[in-house]
């Protein structure tokens, strides 16, 4: 179940409640009361790294590793005279 936080137009408290995705939201604030809570838009607090789909699958161009080339050995560069 996703955590949602929730802050209050009225009292400003701020408040995190853990749902359902198909439960309503929540309206009426803890700290006063008043029908005044609005869900807030926040970032979720993990990052998914490794090899999965979700690395590999939507990426385009050359790049296919979120850490790039620092965990390729490095390429010797070819010197013209």
């Amino acid at each position: 179940m996703p955590i949602y936080e929730y802050q209050c137009k009225s009292c400003g408290h701020t408040h995190e409640a853990l749902q359902k995705l198909n439960a309503e939201p929540l309206i009426i604030c803890p700290a006063c009361t008043r029908p005044e809570l609005m869900k807030k838009i926040s970032a979720a607090g993990f990052r998914l790294k490794g090899t999965g789909w979700y690395e590999t699958d939507f990426k385009s161009g050359t790049k296919k590793n979120v850490a790039g080339e620092a965990s390729s050995p490095a390429k010797p560069s070819a010197k013209s005279e």
